[in-house]
C-alpha cells in the first residue's frame, strides 16, 4: 500500500484569491471540488491531487495546499487557476476509496478543467496523488493532449513491503519533475533515481537536502523548486 500517514491542514482561502466550489462528477460520482480563481489571461491551468485518504489526506492537505500556492498565488509570479478535489470516499466525495480506479478521479478532474478553460494543464500530485496523478497520465491511452506538465511530489517508490517501479514513464513525453527529500522514508534516492532515470524525456529530479517525506521544515524550499522549475519549463 502507498503510504498513509500524512499530516493534514486546513484552509479556506486567503488574500483577494477566490476560491469557490465546483461541481465534479467521477466515475463513483460526484467529487467535493475546490477551485482557486486565477489571473484571466492566465496561459495554463492547475490540477494538484492529494495524498492517500486513510492516512488522512484530503484536498486542504499542507503540501498540497503550499503547491497550490505556487500555481496560483500572485506572489510566485503564475496566477494560474488551481483545481483540488477529494478523491472518492474522502470528505464529501461519493464512491469507496480502492486504490487504482482514482486514475478515473484523476481524469475526471482533467476533463472539467479543459472543457471550463480550454487551455493546456499542469498536473500534480503529493505522494498517493502523485501515483494516481502519473498512472492516469501516462499509464492510460489515449494521453490527454492538453496536459502540459507533470508533478510528482513525494512519489512513492517504497511502503509497506512493496516497491513501486512506474515503468509506464518510459513511454511517457510529458514532461516531468520529481521533487522529493533526501531523507523521505517512503522513497528512497536511489529508487526515485532509478524511476527518474527510466522515465522518458524530458525529465527532472530534485532532492531537497534535509528534506522527509512530509517536506517538513521544508515547504518554502519545496515551493522554490517547484516554481523555479515551473518557470523554466513553461515560461
Amino acid at each position: 500500500m502507498i503510504p498513509t500517514f500524512v499530516p493534514v491542514s486546513t484552509d479556506t482561502g486567503s488574500g483577494n484569491v477566490l476560491l469557490r466550489s465546483v461541481d465534479l462528477t467521477g466515475p463513483a460520482g460526484r467529487l467535493e471540488s475546490a477551485l482557486n480563481e486565477g489571473a484571466p489571461n492566465a496561459p495554463f491551468v492547475g490540477l494538484i491531487c492529494h495524498p492517500h485518504p486513510r492516512g488522512g489526506g484530503n484536498l486542504h492537505n499542507k503540501v498540497v495546499y503550499h503547491a497550490m500556492k505556487v500555481l496560483n498565488a500572485p506572489e510566485w509570479g503564475l496566477g494560474w487557476p488551481v483545481l483540488r478535489f477529494n478523491f472518492r470516499g474522502t470528505g464529501r466525495s461519493e464512491g469507496k476509496h480502492d486504490g487504482k480506479a482514482e486514475t478515473g478521479d484523476v481524469l475526471a478532474a482533467i476533463d472539467w478543467l479543459e472543457n471550463e478553460f480550454k487551455r493546456p494543464v499542469v498536473v500534480a500530485g503529493f505522494s498517493f496523488g502523485a501515483a494516481m496523478a502519473l498512472l492516469a497520465c501516462c499509464g492510460r491511452a489515449p494521453h490527454h493532449a492538453q496536459i502540459q506538465a507533470l508533478v510528482a511530489l513525494g512519489l512513492p517508490t517504497h511502503a509497506d513491503g512493496s516497491d513501486y517501479r512506474y515503468s509506464f514513464l518510459s513511454g511517457c513525453g510529458i514532461p516531468k519533475l520529481f521533487l522529493s527529500g533526501d531523507n523521505d522514508q517512503f522513497a528512497p534516492a536511489a529508487q526515485l533515481a532509478k524511476v527518474a532515470e527510466t522515465a522518458a524525456d524530458p525529465k527532472h529530479m530534485v532532492l531537497l537536502p534535509g528534506a522527509d517525506h512530509f517536506f517538513a521544515g521544508q515547504l518554502e524550499a519545496m515551493q522554490n523548486a517547484l516554481a523555479g522549475w515551473l518557470k523554466e519549463q513553461l515560461l
